[in-house]
């Protein structure tokens, strides 16, 4: 009973800061009054930090409450939610999902601090602009990811799932960058497109779903419970469905979940929305993106394609003359992307780049289906979205001062800024994987737990550490070293707000480098519990 409530408080507590930002806003206007107004601004960043905070200090006690020893959904608040469609409010955490909304957590209080002003910012700073419904937006996209990944009933995972969708579109179409319109529009379309192939898929598995109980002891035909899904799957309930058009049934379902994931994720030939929503949102909606939301889709992969159709994941890994979808998506898109990056001169494309390059690890690691593989996967999830969050706040600390991103642009900047130039060198090391830094951990795991199922794929992959290497060593060189450009003689140094943002990154990056333990620790039963 005293964690009783805990999973509902930690999804809407930042749906209910939001409530009272949007009831101070109204107030406002009933009042008569209207235009900008700087205590509404201030009124509305701090009910959303407030907000913020809240929900991470409840994961943090989920966190401190969680057994690590049993594979079982921990903390369950169950509900009949609509009755007529047998669909159920059912939160509930369990290996796969603490970690993940730990990292939310985590990464959404970075991202609101990363939203606050300050004298280096440009003078038409997003945060300088309709900040209340900015708040409200970033509250709101925080329920969905919670949500997401604490969802165990479908109908109200997809719920969450589409409620990410609409405030990440407005985070980066009214905030965005000069291109900002085109870049919300296809990240929406995108996104879209992956939900209804998902949906059509997820309907597809309910009407072949067995009899089930509802909490309240209610039967129902079909179910949208997790477990009654993962149930069917170990009893081989969808693998004896009837072919599709003369194909089987589980794999094509497989299929529709998989391309809805990895749109997400996002992975190739599914990956050009990404660095078109990365260069035109703000920095922090940048930091959220690549954080949290593209772990969603790597979750979601976990969780249903292989949580629901073991079968299908084992055919599309290529095993027994199955066909290998995922080892080969994943090697495509962890080279591809790494070579892409070499021609990039836009730094946040680069790292935009890089997020494709490193969720294909994610892909390959599950293509093993061995625990090795599986934990190796998901902690290159986890690492990443520490990494690349303070590789964007990087990027925004000089595009806020020189107000560009040109690679080339730049020259010498390690005399003027020194302590910007270790934060950015320490960043790039971690993404590329230099032991003792938390992106070392989970790519050599993947590389180990892989290697004897998919050993071509392991190898060709292996080549682009030494793409990634020449990336990030070449931008380090045109950024920081060679001769100095006198234009950035006045360019100041990070200060304290930038400080609070990168250096509890930086913290995380460099002790999960040396003690994973704790991660691996809270995801193994999880992941393992999947492979039964």
């Amino acid at each position: 009973m005293l964690f009783q409530g805990i999973l509902t408080g930690v999804v809407f507590i930042p749906f209910a800061a939001a409530l009272v930002i949007l009831l101070g806003w109204i107030g406002r206007a009933a009042l008569g009054r209207s235009g900008p107004s700087t205590a509404l601004d201030n009124f509305a960043r701090g009910v959303a930090g407030l907000g913020t905070l809240g929900a991470f200090v409840m994961a943090l006690v989920a966190w401190g409450g969680f057994d690590t020893g049993t594979s079982e959904l921990q903390f369950v608040d169950h509900f009949v939610w609509i009755r007529s469609f047998n669909v159920e409010f059912f939160l509930g955490v369990d290996g796969l999902s603490i970690a993940l909304i730990l990292l939310t957590g985590f990464i959404s209080l970075i991202a609101w601090v990363a939203s606050i002003p300050h004298e280096h910012a440009d003078d038409h700073h997003f945060s300088r602009r309709a900040v209340a419904g900015y708040q409200v937006m970033f509250l709101i996209l925080q329920t969905g990811m919670y949500g997401t990944f604490l969802a165990q009933d479908v109908f109200l995972f997809y719920v969450f799932w589409e409620v990410m969708l609409l405030p990440m579109y407005f985070l980066i179409g009214i905030w965005g960058g000069p291109r900002k319109e085109y870049a919300a529009i296809k990240f929406f379309l995108y996104t879209l497109a992956g939900s209804v192939l998902m949906l059509l898929a997820i309907i597809a598995l309910y009407y072949n779903s067995p009899a089930w109980k509802l909490v309240d002891g209610t039967d129902v035909a079909h179910t949208f419970s997790m477990v009654g899904w993962k149930w069917a799957a170990q009893s081989g309930v969808y693998a004896s469905v009837d072919p599709i058009l003369g194909f089987t049934f589980t794999h094509v379902v497989w299929l529709g979940l998989f391309i809805g994931f990895s749109i997400k994720v996002p992975i190739f030939p599914f990956h050009t929305w990404l660095p078109d929503a990365h260069v035109e949102a703000p920095t922090p909606i940048s930091v959220i993106l690549a954080g949290i939301l593209l772990k969603t889709g790597g979750y979601g992969i976990f969780r249903f394609c292989l949580g629901f159709l073991p079968e299908s994941t084992e055919f599309f890994a290529g095993f027994e003359g199955g066909v290998p979808l995922l080892p080969v998506i994943g090697t495509v898109s962890i080279v591809y992307a790494a070579m892409v990056c070499m021609g990039q001169t836009d730094l946040k494309k680069l790292i935009a780049y890089s997020s494709v390059s490193h969720m294909g690890f994610v892909l390959l690691g599950l293509s093993a289906l061995t625990p090795q593989g599986l934990s190796g996967a998901m902690f290159v999830m986890i690492a990443h979205g520490v990494v690349s969050p303070m590789l964007f706040l990087i990027v925004g600390v000089v595009y806020d001062r020189a107000h560009h991103r040109n690679i080339e642009g730049f020259g010498g900047l390690a005399k003027q800024v020194p302590e910007y130039t270790g934060l950015m060198g320490l960043a790039f090391f971690a993404s590329l994987g230099l032991p003792g830094l938390a992106g070392f951990i989970g790519e050599v795991t993947v590389f180990l737990g892989a290697f004897a199922q998919q050993t071509i794929y392991v190898a060709i992959s292996a080549t682009a550490v030494i793409i990634t290497a020449a990336y990030y060593l070449w931008a380090i060189q045109r950024v920081f070293l060679g001769g100095f450009n006198t234009k950035y003689e006045k360019l100041p140094d990070v200060v304290w707000i930038e400080r609070l943002t990168l250096y509890p990154l930086a913290i995380v990056t460099i002790v999960l480098g040396f003690w994973p333990a704790p991660i691996f620790e809270m995801v193994n039963v999880g992941l393992f519990a999947l492979l039964k």
